[in-house]
C-alpha cells in the first residue's frame, strides 16, 4: 500500500515561494521596464503587477498594495516611486536608486532624441505610426491591470463604496486629488473611532494564507529596513540637499547666464513638489507659468510635448523635461546641446524628491504592515486608489478611442479593434505584454503604411 505524501499548503495551491531574486535579474527588469512603461500610472502600475507579483511572484499583493498605498500620498509620479519602493524592497538603497533610475532614463534619451528631432525636421510619420499601434494595447493593459487592483483590494461593500465616490468625485465633480485622499484618511479614522464594523474586512481564507506565502516578500516576511532609524531618514535629507544644491553651484561658477539657470531649477523643484495627483494636475500650471510668464516656448509647442510625453515610456511628468529643453534651445538660440542641458537639468529636478520620499521614508513606513489601525486606514485609501486609477483608465481610453470628439463620427475604430483585440490575447490567450507590445507597435506601422493615417 502506497503511502500518502502530506503537502504543505504552498504545494497544495501550487505556489513554493521563490528565492530571493538576483540583483541582475531585478537590475535587468528594471532597465526593461524603462523601455516598455507606456500607458501613464494605470498602465505602469499594472505592468510590474504583473510581472512582479504575477509572474515572477518577488513581492505578494499585500506587499505591493501597501507600497502603492505610500506612494499615493505623495507628490511626483506615483509610479516611479513605486519602482522605487519595489527596488528597495528586494536590495535596499542600491536596489531603490536603480529601479528609480532606469524607470526614468530610458524616456530621458528617447525624449531627447524626439526633442532634438521636433526642433530640426518637425514630426517624423512613422515613429506616431508605431506609437499609433501602441496606444489601443495600452489600454487593454491598463484594463487589465483596474481589473485585477480592484479584485486584489476591494474586500467589503463599504470599500466598493469609497471607489465609487473617489471615481464620481475627480470624474464628474473635479475634486482635486490630494483632497480625495485627504478626506478618505479623515473619514477612515473617524469610523475607527466610531463604527469600526465598516472597516472589518473578511477573515482571510486558508487558501489565501497559502497564496500569500507563496511570495518572496509577503505578509508574513520580516520588516525590511528595521535597522534604519529616523537619524538615517535625516541624514538621506542632507545628502538630497547637497545634491539639490550641487548643479545650482556648478551653473553660478560656469556661466555667464545664472540668472536663467536659477529661475529654472528653483521653478522645476516647486513643480516636483506639488504634483499632487500626477501630470495632469501640475500640468496647467506648468503650462501656464512657462507659456505665458516666462516664454520659455510657444502655447503649440507646449501641446506638442504633451504628444511626445504621452507617446514615450516613462511617467507622463517627462513633458518638464521637454518644456526644459525647449527653454535651453530657445534662451540660448536654437542650441541643441543647451536644449540637451536643459532636459537633463530639468529631470534631475523632478525626480530628485521622488528618492528622498521613498529612501527616507519608507523605511518608516515599512513598520505600519503590522499596526491594525493604520492597515484598515490604508485599505481604505486603496480603495480610494481604485476609484483613482479608474479615472485615469476612462480618461486613458477617451484619448485614444475619441482622439477628437467623444461621438460616433469622433471614434477611432481601428483603435477599438486593437484595443478589444489586445485584451482578448492577453486576458484569454496569455500572450505575454512584451510580445504583444511589440506586436501592437508593428501593427500601427502596418497601419500607418496601408493607409497614409497615424
Amino acid at each position: 500500500m502506497t503511502q500518502k505524501v502530506l503537502l504543505t499548503p504552498e504545494q497544495e495551491a501550487g505556489l513554493t515561494p521563490p528565492e530571493k531574486p538576483s540583483f541582475r535579474e531585478a537590475f535587468l527588469f528594471w532597465l526593461k521596464l524603462g523601455f516598455i512603461s507606456f500607458g501613464g500610472p494605470a498602465g505602469q502600475i499594472g505592468i510590474m503587477h504583473q510581472f512582479v507579483v504575477d509572474e515572477k511572484r518577488w513581492v505578494s499583493d499585500s506587499r505591493f498594495l501597501h507600497a502603492l498605498n505610500y506612494c499615493m500620498l505623495l507628490p511626483g509620479p506615483e509610479a516611479q516611486q513605486l519602482a522605487t519602493y519595489l527596488g528597495w524592497l528586494m536590495h535596499g538603497v542600491r536596489g531603490g536608486l536603480v529601479a528609480g533610475i532606469f524607470f526614468v532614463l530610458p524616456s530621458v534619451f528617447i525624449l531627447l532624441a524626439l526633442s532634438a528631432a521636433y526642433v530640426t525636421f518637425g514630426t517624423i510619420p512613422w515613429v506616431s505610426a508605431l506609437f499609433y499601434g501602441l496606444k489601443p494595447a495600452v489600454v487593454a493593459i491598463v484594463i487589465l491591470a483596474l481589473m485585477k487592483i480592484a479584485g486584489k483590494s476591494l474586500k467589503s461593500w463599504f470599500h466598493y463604496a469609497v471607489a465609487a465616490v473617489s471615481f464620481i468625485c475627480i470624474f464628474f465633480l473635479k475634486v482635486p486629488f490630494p483632497l480625495i485622499i485627504l478626506g478618505t484618511i479623515v473619514l477612515a479614522f473617524i469610523l475607527q473611532k466610531f463604527h469600526p464594523s465598516f472597516l472589518a474586512e473578511k477573515p482571510s481564507t486558508a487558501k489565501a494564507q497559502s497564496n500569500e506565502d507563496g511570495y518572496y516578500l509577503n505578509a508574513n516576511s520580516a520588516v525590511v529596513g528595521e535597522g534604519v532609524g529616523l537619524g538615517t531618514s535625516i541624514m538621506r535629507l542632507v545628502i538630497t540637499l547637497v545634491l539639490w544644491a550641487l548643479p545650482l553651484t556648478l551653473f553660478y561658477l560656469l556661466t555667464s547666464e545664472f540668472a536663467f539657470w536659477n529661475t529654472l531649477i528653483l521653478f522645476f523643484t516647486k513643480a516636483a513638489l506639488i504634483t499632487f495627483g500626477g501630470a495632469y494636475a501640475v500640468l496647467p500650471y506648468v503650462a501656464q507659468v512657462t507659456v505665458e510668464q516666462l516664454n520659455w516656448l510657444t502655447k503649440y509647442q507646449m501641446i506638442d510635448g504633451l504628444a511626445l510625453g504621452e507617446t514615450t515610456p516613462g511617467p507622463l511628468i517627462m513633458v518638464l523635461a521637454f518644456v526644459g529643453f525647449m527653454a535651453g534651445h530657445n534662451h540660448y538660440g536654437g542650441s541643441l546641446a543647451m536644449g540637451a542641458v536643459g532636459l537633463f537639468t530639468t529631470t534631475f529636478y523632478t525626480f530628485l524628491p521622488c528618492f528622498l520620499f521613498i529612501l527616507a521614508g519608507a523605511p518608516l513606513i515599512e513598520r505600519t504592515r503590522s499596526n491594525t489601525a493604520v492597515k484598515s486606514v490604508l485599505g481604505v485609501v486603496t480603495a480610494a486608489v481604485v476609484g483613482v486609477v479608474l479615472n485615469l483608465t476612462v480618461y486613458f481610453g477617451q484619448a485614444v478611442l475619441f482622439p477628437r470628439e467623444i461621438s460616433f463620427t469622433g471614434l477611432d475604430y481601428f483603435a477599438l479593434a486593437w484595443t478589444l483585440i489586445s485584451f482578448v490575447a492577453m486576458y484569454r490567450f496569455k500572450i505575454g505584454m512584451i510580445t504583444w507590445i511589440g506586436i501592437s507597435a508593428l501593427a500601427g506601422l502596418g497601419y500607418y503604411l496601408i493607409t497614409g493615417i497615424s
